[in-house]
């Protein structure tokens, strides 16, 4: 918030996986806004889209940020990949950016930081952020199933790549410019 009381422009950021998705909302790459997990057990796609489409009918962010969904690399499930197609869409529709990052993006972002898998990415979005510390599960064994907590993580871990990047361009912006 501003001094005046007006909300600054949110970026929303969505990492769907097998049990529903994680999200992160944020003002400003140090403002975290909300954030929250969202477990579906029936019916997925259709009850994930309708929670986002209350979120963004809440929240009105500017920008709203995916994991890429349709590479090789990405290896995403049909499910989840047609969920992302619909979220792309819904926020088209609602007027709201879209901005795709792959996994690459990600880890050149936190490699700065020694992050080089997703435990180490959440443990430095755990550093960056006090208010998620005492969400980020245990380093998962080899023969567990991921936690879901993770997804709120990869969430925050999307938006800071998308603050990141998009500093990064502003500064090479500034520096062509007076060159």
């Amino acid at each position: 918030m501003t001094a005046t009381g007006a909300r600054l422009p949110l970026t929303l950021s969505i990492h769907p996986n097998v049990r529903g998705f994680g999200w992160a909302a944020f003002e400003g790459p140090l403002a975290p806004f909300d954030w929250g997990l969202v477990v579906t057990e029936t019916d997925k796609n259709a009850r994930c889209l309708k929670r986002i489409e209350a979120m963004l009918a809440r929240l009105e962010p500017q920008t709203l940020i995916l994991e890429a969904f349709e590479s090789d690399v990405a290896k995403r499930s049909d499910r989840v990949t047609r969920l992302c197609r619909a979220i792309v869409a819904l926020a088209a529709d609602r007027g709201v950016e879209v901005a795709i990052y792959g996994r690459r993006e990600i880890a050149h972002v936190f490699a700065h930081v020694g992050a080089r898998t997703r435990h180490d990415i959440a443990e430095a979005v755990a550093r960056h952020i006090e208010a998620l510390r005492h969400r980020l599960p245990p380093r998962r064994r080899p023969w567990q199933a991921e936690d879901r907590r993770m997804a709120l993580f990869s969430a925050a871990a999307l938006a800071l790549t998308h603050y990141q990047l998009n500093a990064q361009r502003l500064l090479d912006e500034l520096a062509r410019a007076h060159a």
